[in-house]
């Protein structure tokens, strides 16, 4: 599978799936949580609350791991792995553009001050349990 085949079938993947695991570093080990995710090409963006540990964890370490995609039908579900750098982001523009109905029950509004998002800049991305049975690097430099 040549690169631009690999990054169509990542981008499917993020298209068709939105519910992913997000690890992040707690005192040296993981912890990890499910979470929606957004994506602008291959950057991703999740709400959350600034007061969460996940936002303290980001603030200690950057690292992050996100599984996303496998659907448990079977043997050949694609799912992708991203290993990421996370950045929290306050700003008025970005909070109103993931802003959606789905966060009401959790979120006054996109002025919420305790409403923040979460920027996940990919710095590897995976593609896994494919019909070849072979990992597949998404060759980000390109």
């Amino acid at each position: 599978m040549n690169n631009q085949n690999v990054k169509e079938t990542v981008l499917k993947i993020l298209d068709d799936h939105q519910i992913g695991t997000l690890a992040t570093v707690e005192g040296n080990k993981p912890y990890s949580r499910y979470m929606t995710f957004f994506h602008d090409e291959l950057t991703l963006y999740t709400a959350t609350n600034i007061q969460t540990h996940k936002v303290k964890d980001i603030e200690t370490n950057p690292h992050v791991h996100i599984l996303i995609g496998y659907t448990f039908d079977g043997t050949g579900d694609e799912y992708i792995e991203i290993e990421g750098e996370a950045s929290i982001h306050q700003e008025e523009d970005m909070k109103k553009r993931l802003w959606n109905d789905h966060l009401k029950p959790w979120f006054e509004g996109p002025e919420d001050p305790n409403y923040t998002v979460l920027k996940i800049t990919p710095i590897e991305i995976r593609l896994k349990n494919t019909r070849d049975a072979k990992v597949h690097h998404l060759d980000l430099k390109k």
